[in-house]
C-alpha cells in the first residue's frame, strides 16, 4: 500500500508538493515512483526557470519509461535536489524526504486548493485506509 503523507497536496498527475514550506518542495508520489519502478535519471529544472501550475518541468527515468513530472502550482523554480545527480534512486528509497526533485516559490497560492487532499488521493489511486 502506497504511503499517502496528510500534511501534503497531491496532482492528479501524482506530484506531491508541500504547502507548509517555502519554498514549496515537491516531488512523485510513492504510488507514482512504485509505477516507474527503478528511478536511474532525474533531469531537473532550471533554478529561476518560471512555470505554470501544470506544465510539465522535469523528467524522471526509470528502467520502464521516462516520465514528464508537472508543475502542481505556478511558479518559479527555487531549488533542485542536486543529490539526485549521483543517487537518482533516492526518488524510490525516500519520495518524500530525500528523493524531492525541486522547490517552487508560488506566485498563486490560490491554486493549492485545486490540489488533492491526502484523501482525495488516496481515493483517485484506489488504495483507501
Amino acid at each position: 500500500m502506497a504511503s499517502v503523507p496528510k500534511d501534503l497536496r497531491y496532482a492528479r498527475s501524482h506530484e506531491w508538493i508541500d504547502p507548509g514550506q517555502s519554498p514549496h518542495r515537491v516531488g512523485i508520489t510513492d504510488h507514482a515512483q512504485a509505477e516507474l519502478s527503478d528511478i536511474v535519471f532525474a533531469e531537473l529544472p532550471e533554478v529561476g526557470r518560471m512555470v505554470t501550475q501544470g506544465e510539465a518541468c522535469c523528467v524522471v527515468e526509470s528502467c520502464k519509461a521516462a516520465s514528464d513530472v508537472y508543475a502542481p502550482v505556478s511558479g518559479m523554480i527555487a531549488a533542485v535536489n542536486e543529490d539526485l545527480e549521483a543517487r537518482p534512486e533516492l526518488v524510490n528509497k525516500d519520495p518524500y524526504g530525500e528523493g524531492w526533485l525541486f522547490s517552487i516559490d508560488a506566485s498563486d497560492m490560490g491554486e493549492f486548493p485545486i490540489l488533492l487532499d491526502s484523501e482525495g488521493y488516496r481515493e483517485m489511486i484506489e488504495i483507501g485506509d
